[in-house]
């Protein structure tokens, strides 16, 4: 007999070689009807493999992101197999799950896929989808995986085998088509009920642009006939919502090609925009202890090389900045983090002096290739909201706790309330490929899940997931659409101050090493705007909008009491402006309600014999008459409320 663990800590026993859809179905015939993948002890398994330990059991559905994952990738399969069908020659590269769907790169040759294929690819992956076909997962000899593809002429999979160990090679087979595969896949092909194929674009082999292209397709798949029609139509909502449209027509950002892919250019709204972002969280990080610091966008090669970022950004990074001097380079620097730590090093520190909290709205710069640019999401030159905490280890506690406070305060003040917070710790059965004493990892992981339990966080805990530096807490936000986003991490890092050499007087007067937080509510100013702009449709809160209010001015006749109000309202720190265009009042109501300006104010005879304003509210309509006092303490009603001091 074997024990299996379940997720809420209950133990059942069975006979050895039970498989986790047995399992599902001791649980209920119900819950094993919707089970479509499994985990075991952290590792993914296939429904129907034989358990043969103790250990413990994860079952997923679709609603889980696993569920999903496995029935993606079993769908990449699908895909691929359909493929291949209408095109026998074509080379079958790597199919794997992603965020919203899956996609296979393929080698077409002389063939090509446009949107007049998508619809006989689509019904044939169906028609193999009726068929119920089982996804059987069989190991493979290193030779005879070779020879498997050596004899379809797949240089890519002969590849892809090459850098495999033998003993860890297996193939996935459906129906009559087998593929190259690692695992995670649903019971049979007759659970996909709907597909999509989305779009066909071009992709180099492992990225590198000195490979072939491939044709890289692109399709999302689920259980239900229902579920795709309300996909569907959430991304036309989402297309309304895009931040480049919006970005453009809001007049926030631009881009140029003159100025070079990926560098965004601010316009003045957006400008103040993000000024107003930047002060919210300044104000906020002056209460909680932190000193604003501010580093060169440059630093020399040798810092990037001690910090371990050379390393990992290396490749994706701008070219080396070379000077007169022989020898001498400079990088653009990829992050703020090494010159934190030389500020830290500027002078000793006793425990007393501890924690040190630096703050920095600094810019960095990675060289994304150009196919992975997307608005301000995926840029090269964007600008963190970034600051480390430079603590004792008995500080660590409260420090993190202090900076989830920090990140739930900018959640809430811009209407971020559904999220969930992943505990990512290291993996314990392989414990070297981190650094640090298990006393420092046991300290650090503790801090983070005891400060998420007592701040009621809801979590998500993944082992394996830790930096190899140290444990984490990211935040992953849903945005109006259920879309799922990474806003804000949080993370304990051991490993810059011993490459740093770091250290603070302890109070047995021995040098000891700080510890390092790392944090970024925000992220960075442009994926957060980008984000924040698809979240809201372009109304932000009150507090945060370019343009408060607008003057509406009947005819020229009542232009100078507009400017009165105007400067009324700016005296009270409203932000306002006047439309002094010479058209209709109803023109101007529509083109304010396009711009998304959250209040209309309309003033002609009467309002200005009364002294007061005739308010409407962009997509509410008429408010009514209000005096210039009582419209004011609306706005800072509406204000206050929206926004609590930390």
């Amino acid at each position: 007999m074997i024990k299996v663990t379940l997720p809420d800590g209950s133990v059942r026993e069975f006979q050895e070689g039970v498989t986790a859809m047995e399992v599902a179905r001791d649980i209920s015939e119900g819950f094993a009807r919707n089970v479509i993948s499994a985990r075991f002890d952290g590792k993914t398994i296939e429904t129907s493999t034989p358990l043969t330990t103790d250990g413990s059991l994860t079952l997923y559905t679709f609603n889980d992101d696993e569920g999903k994952k496995a029935f993606w990738h079993s769908s990449a399969h699908v895909l691929a197999d359909a493929i291949t069908h209408f095109y026998p020659d074509a080379k079958l590269t790597i199919g794997p799950a992603i965020d919203n769907g899956f996609y296979y790169d393929i080698d077409l040759g002389d063939d090509t896929i446009s949107e007049k294929d998508f619809k006989k690819i689509e019904d044939k992956m169906l028609e193999i989808a009726r068929g119920k076909h089982l996804f059987q997962m069989r190991e493979v000899s290193k030779a005879d995986a070779l020879d498997f593809y050596k004899k379809q002429g797949n240089d890519y999979k002969v590849e892809l085998i090459e850098n495999l160990t033998d003993g860890d090679i297996t193939f996935c087979d459906h129906s009559n088509f087998t593929d190259l595969c690692r695992g995670g896949h649903i019971p049979n092909t007759g659970i996909i009920k709907a597909v999509k194929i989305m779009s066909v674009a071009g992709a180099y082999w492992r990225g590198d642009e000195k490979n072939t292209q491939l044709t890289r397709v692109y399709g999302i798949s689920f259980p239900k006939q229902k579920m795709l029609k309300e996909y569907l139509e959430m991304l036309e909502e989402a297309k309304k919502r895009d931040h480049r449209k919006l970005g453009k027509d809001l007049e926030l950002f631009t881009f140029s090609q003159k100025v070079g892919q990926g560098l965004p250019l601010w316009l003045p709204k957006g400008a103040a925009l993000r000024e107003r972002l930047e002060n919210f969280l300044k104000a906020a990080q002056k209460k909680a202890g932190y000193e604003m610091v501010v580093t060169p966008h440059i630093g020399q090669k040798e810092l990037y090389v001690t910090s371990g970022h050379y390393e990992k950004y290396g490749e994706d990074s701008f070219q080396p900045i070379h000077t007169p001097k022989d020898n001498e380079e400079f990088l653009l620097k990829p992050m703020n983090c090494p010159h934190h730590c030389e500020v830290y090093n500027t002078k000793p520190y006793s425990y007393k002096d501890l924690p040190k909290r630096f703050a920095e709205f600094g810019t960095v710069y990675r060289y994304e290739q150009s196919g992975e640019l997307h608005g301000l999401t995926r840029v090269r030159c964007f600008t963190q909201d970034d600051a480390h905490i430079f603590c004792t280890p008995d500080q660590l506690d409260r420090e993190f706790k202090g900076v989830i406070d920090l990140v739930l305060y900018v959640f809430k003040a811009l209407g971020f309330d559904k999220f969930t917070a992943q505990v990512s710790l290291r993996d314990p059965e392989n414990k070297e490929k981190y650094i640090g004493t298990d006393e420092n990892w046991e300290k650090a992981e503790n801090a983070i899940m005891n400060a998420a339990k007592e701040k009621g966080l809801n979590t998500v805990v993944e082992y394996g997931e830790a930096a190899f530096y140290g444990p984490k807490l990211d935040f992953m936000v849903k945005d109006v659409l259920g879309r799922s986003w990474q806003l804000g991490t949080i993370q304990v890092d051991y490993n810059l101050p011993e490459r740093f050499d770091l250290s603070y007087k302890g109070s047995d007067n021995q040098l000891h090493r700080p510890v390092m937080i790392h944090r970024a509510p925000f992220g960075s100013m442009e994926r957060f705007t980008a984000i924040l702009l698809e979240h809201t449709g372009g109304n932000f809160p009150l507090w945060l909008t370019p343009e408060q209010v607008i003057l509406l001015p009947i005819s020229e006749k009542y232009q100078k009491y507009a400017e009165k109000v105007s400067s009324l309202l700016e005296n009270s720190e409203i932000r306002a402006l006047i439309d002094d265009r010479n058209e209709k009042t109803g023109r101007k109501i529509r083109d304010a309600e396009v711009n998304k300006i959250p209040y209309m104010l309309v003033v002609g005879e009467n309002e200005e014999k009364e002294q007061t304003v005739s308010v409407r509210k962009h997509g509410e309509g008429d408010l009514g008459v209000f005096t210039i006092e009582n419209f004011v303490s609306l706005i800072k009603s509406e204000v206050q409320n929206s926004l609590e001091q930390f």
